[in-house]
C-alpha cells in the first residue's frame, strides 16, 4: 500500500524509524489504514485538520505529506496552501474555519475546546461526524508529535505541488508556531 502512495521511492522516514519496533509499526500502519477508510467527514476537512495540527506542532513532514495528499485527492490547493495561516486567510468556508479552530484547540496543551465550538460542529457534522473528526485530530496529534520527537522532517513531497505552503507566523517567546 505504501509503495502505491509513494511510488518506487524508499519508505517515508517515519515508517523507517517506527520499524525499529516492528510490533508498533505494524499496529500503527493497520490503525492508520483503518482510519483512512472512515468516510463520515469530508476528506478535505480531515486533511486540512491534520495540516492545522502539523503547522501548530511544527511537524514539517506531516504538513508536507498532507499537502501532497491534498494534491493527490484533488482538493483545493489554494486552500491547502493557506492552512498554516488560516486565521488571516479569506479562502475558507465557515465550517472549514471551525474545523481548523477545533484542530488547534485540541492541539493546545491543555486543550481549549469550548462547548460552543463542539456544539456548532455537532450541529453541522452530526454525532458520528464529530466523533470521527475528534479521533482523527487525536491521531494527527499522535503522528505529528511522534515525528517531531523523532526529529523527522519534510522529505519534499510537496515539491510536486504548484503552490508553496504559507509559512505559519511564529509566536514570539512561546515556542509555539
Amino acid at each position: 500500500m505504501l509503495s502505491a502512495r509513494f511510488g518506487s521511492a524508499p519508505p517515508p522516514e517515519p515508517v523507517e524509524v517506527v520499524f525499529h519496533n516492528p510490533a508498533v509499526a505494524t499496529s500503527n500502519l493497520e490503525f492508520s489504514a483503518k482510519a483512512a477508510a472512515w468516510d463520515t467527514v469530508d476528506e478535505s476537512l480531515k486533511t486540512f485538520a491534520h495540516m492545522a495540527v502539523a503547522a501548530q506542532v511544527g511537524c514539517s513532514w506531516c504538513l508536507d505529506a498532507n499537502y501532497f495528499a491534498a494534491l493527490d485527492q484533488s482538493l483545493d490547493l489554494d486552500k491547502a496552501s493557506q492552512v498554516p495561516v488560516w486565521r488571516a486567510s479569506t479562502v475558507f468556508t465557515p465550517l472549514e474555519r471551525e474545523v481548523l479552530e477545533y484542530s488547534e484547540a485540541m492541539t493546545n496543551t491543555p486543550p481549549t475546546v469550548t462547548d460552543e465550538l463542539s456544539a456548532s460542529l455537532l450541529d453541522q457534522l452530526g454525532p458520528a461526524g464529530l466523533v470521527e473528526l475528534t479521533v482523527f485530530i487525536g491521531l494527527a496529534n499522535l503522528s505529528t508529535r511522534v515525528n517531531t520527537a523523532h526529529g523527522i522532517t519534510s522529505q519534499g513531497c510537496s515539491e510536486a505541488c504548484r503552490i508553496p505552503l504559507a509559512e505559519r507566523p511564529r509566536t514570539v517567546g512561546t515556542g509555539v508556531a
